[in-house]
């Protein structure tokens, strides 16, 4: 689904793109309930002078210049003063993606080319790839302007909007730092090395939400519902030595994972030796 359409430019250079929401939302929802007789419980928008419930056709956007008194601003006229510039993802400058804090980032959308945008759209793409850049620019996005970093992907471009400075609120909770111990630090090296595995997107699953379905369908059999089991292991009282437990059971757990993918990669050779086996076997 287009979220919107917009051009790229910087210097000269015009690329014309649609942007496409990049993630979803799939958390399960609850909905309000009456506690007396489980009736849903709804809001309605109501007029402050009449009374009436208002539709949502029937509301339009108002700024209130002074007490009770509004200006109506309708959408035509947010349109009619913005130019072109404004309407573009201008590219102010360019920037190393490890400079920017990730608490900076807030939507992130896909990037695609339109027709006559294939040429400048994949240049900028590979020019960002090769010198390890991102782009930083901005658009008017609804009655704002939206910071934006364009990062490049060896599939396409991504675009985040970005908080602008005042937006983030300053990290205040700040702490007594104690002294680590050089075999400390050590230990904890060791233990991030051997956890060392490449990020991969579809190993990692909202296991919570699952377990939140199941006491859904639970309760609709009518069924008992079960409290988990404790995993609370208590307050560490000796940090060495739990660093070592934690560097023992990430080698081993890393051993478990390699002997699955090499039996799971092994039984789909088979799998696909079997597949060219029936293929090429004469009729």
């Amino acid at each position: 689904m287009i979220s919107r359409k917009s051009v790229i430019t910087f210097g000269m250079v015009a690329i014309p793109i649609a942007m496409y929401t990049a993630t979803q939302d799939n958390d399960i929802r609850f909905n309000q309930l009456h506690k007396e007789d489980n009736s849903r419980v709804r809001y309605k928008k109501t007029c402050a002078h009449c009374g009436k419930e208002i539709k949502t056709e029937d509301i339009v956007k108002g700024f209130e210049y002074d007490k009770d008194k509004y200006v109506v601003i309708t959408e035509s006229d947010i349109e009619k003063i913005k130019t072109a510039k404004e309407k573009s993802i201008q590219i102010l400058h360019f920037a190393q993606l490890n400079q920017i804090s990730p608490v900076y980032y807030d939507r992130t959308y896909q990037a695609a080319p339109e027709a006559g945008g294939e040429k400048p759209f994949e240049l900028l793409r590979s020019a960002l790839m090769n010198e390890q850049k991102i782009a930083i620019g901005k658009t008017v996005m609804g009655t704002k302007d939206t910071l934006m970093a364009i990062i490049p992907r060896e599939d396409g471009i991504l675009i985040s909007t970005m908080f602008y400075a005042d937006d983030i609120k300053e990290l205040q909770k700040q702490y007594n730092k104690p002294e680590v111990s050089e075999q400390e630090l050590n230990m904890a090296k060791i233990l991030i090395n051997s956890m060392d595995t490449p990020f991969e997107p579809d190993n990692y699953k909202d296991e919570y939400q699952e377990k939140l379905r199941t006491l859904i369908e639970t309760k609709i059999s009518g069924k008992q519902v079960v409290a988990a089991e404790s995993d609370d292991t208590g307050k560490v009282i000796d940090l060495m030595e739990a660093l070592k437990a934690s560097v023992e059971k990430a080698k081993k757990d890393k051993n478990e994972n390699t002997n699955k993918k090499s039996i799971t990669n092994k039984k789909a050779k088979e799998n696909k030796k079997n597949d060219t086996d029936l293929k090429t076997k004469p009729s």
